[in-house]
């Protein structure tokens, strides 16, 4: 990296070409990411015209914009035909529309037309982060012309291994391993010798759903067909590995109470973290005066028994603290879909048996810890810690339903995590521990 700064600084341009070309495209993107603006149109100038279009397609969105936009437009046409087309159309997604339209009308008519397919389809669907390039075969070629095929296409298609097998009507009825064409017999028909057990995924289910057939069946890529099972791209899995962590980093915000923001952290302005972070926390604090008003309430109760006042944080923490460990196993059991909500009453119950197991440990230890150490009286250490108790089993109910619940009605049960969850179940437990106060110290 340092000398790579160097030769740009002391501009000795050629000895930074052959450096550049000794790097891996990964690797070579990763150091044009520290560089500035400039830098980066210096460097990309200079690679190779061959190797450029590789670079380009692995940097950050926002540097892609910035160096199309510098380019001319001949120069900027020819990066789009080098790219594989759902990368294109990953590009053109974030940039303005007129400036798409500038860009397309300069592409060749192939890729014009292959990067309009993908953009007509929904966000995070899978149509929209297919690719159209793959090798398709007829079922009625032999295998010596399937190999000559694919040497004829493969060089522009996204992977080889797997080639799909079709009809007449363009209809998928197959695939073939590429290792499997290349031990068979030349003259053997592909009709007859294809796995006719096909996986595939609709262009419009959704990108997470797609992730998990990918974990499911362990495939590194899977056809994408329309509603009439025709062939119209492929999803190869470094998409896939893109998507987690899209989707992971997403779901992350969202149980802390954060709007789900597509740029890196270092690349987000103060004033757009701070758009993100204050919807949900106008939010959580305006429902938190409802903490406020109860205690209000219960003013003589606690002027009465100053000491009951000290204990409120623990046992608020507390239930919040049980709340979120469910609400996360929920949620992640959703998402895995190892649950679904007709399970609810199993989770339920489940739950309720872990808040007694885990409510009994944590009163017996505070029980002690009271009147060992707090040296309260007796019957202060049995209204804390039969809230204690109550809290925890509270806490497991609403954190496993709210989740569910969310999922049932179409929201992100990741909204409904740890900062929602913890609010709810402090109003209770506060109102639960002055109850109990009332009836066992009669105040």
């Amino acid at each position: 990296m340092e000398d790579i700064k160097e030769l740009l600084e002391t501009k000795q341009y050629t000895t930074l070409r052959q450096r550049l070309t000794e790097l891996n495209d990964v690797d070579i993107a990763a150091v044009m990411e520290d560089l500035s603006d400039e830098d980066i149109l210096k460097v990309f100038r200079i690679l190779p015209k061959s190797t450029a279009a590789d670079v380009f397609s692995y940097l950050e969105v926002e540097h892609q914009q910035m160096i199309i936009t510098s380019l001319s437009e001949k120069d900027a046409a020819n990066i789009i035909n080098n790219m594989m087309a759902d990368d294109a159309t990953d590009l053109f997604e974030e940039m303005p529309a007129n400036i798409v339209k500038k860009l397309l009308a300069n592409v060749d008519p192939e890729a014009r037309r292959d990067i309009n397919h993908l953009l007509r389809y929904p966000e995070d669907s899978a149509g929209s982060i297919m690719t159209v390039e793959y090798v398709d075969l007829k079922e009625s070629l032999t295998v010596r012309e399937a190999l000559d095929r694919i040497r004829k296409v493969g060089v522009d298609s996204e992977t080889i291994n797997i080639c799909y097998v079709l009809d007449a009507g363009r209809q998928l009825v197959g695939t073939a391993a590429l290792r499997y064409l290349l031990l068979s017999d030349p003259d053997a028909i592909i009709g007859d010798i294809m796995n006719d057990n096909v996986i595939s995924v609709n262009t419009l289910m959704d990108q997470e759903a797609v992730a998990r057939q990918f974990q499911k069946y362990d495939f590194t890529s899977m056809p994408v067909v329309d509603n009439e099972n025709r062939l119209v791209g492929i999803i190869t899995v470094d998409d896939i590995m893109d998507i987690l962590v899209e989707e992971t980093t997403e779901d992350i915000e969202m149980m802390a109470a954060i709007l789900p923001n597509d740029k890196p952290y270092m690349r987000t302005g103060v004033f757009e973290t701070w758009k993100k972070r204050i919807p949900w926390l106008l939010l959580l604090m305006v429902s938190a005066t409802f903490t406020g008003s109860i205690i209000s309430k219960f003013e003589d109760a606690l002027s009465a028994c100053v000491v009951l006042t000290s204990f409120i944080p623990m046992l608020m923490d507390t239930g919040g603290n049980a709340g979120g460990q469910a609400s996360v196993t929920i949620i992640r059991g959703l998402s895995l879909e190892e649950i679904a909500f007709k399970d609810i009453f199993k989770v339920i119950w489940k739950e309720i048996r872990v808040a007694v197991c885990c409510g009994l440990t944590l009163a017996v230890c505070n029980f002690a810890k009271l009147l060992l150490f707090d040296r309260v009286t007796l019957a202060v250490a049995a209204v804390v810690c039969l809230t204690l108790m109550a809290a925890v089993l509270i806490a497991k109910i609403v954190g496993c339903v709210l989740p569910m619940v969310a999922k049932k009605i179409g929201f992100d049960p990741a909204v409904m995590a740890s900062p929602f969850i913890t609010t709810i179940v402090d109003a209770l437990s506060l109102i639960i521990y002055f109850r109990i106060a009332t009836l066992i110290l009669h105040i």
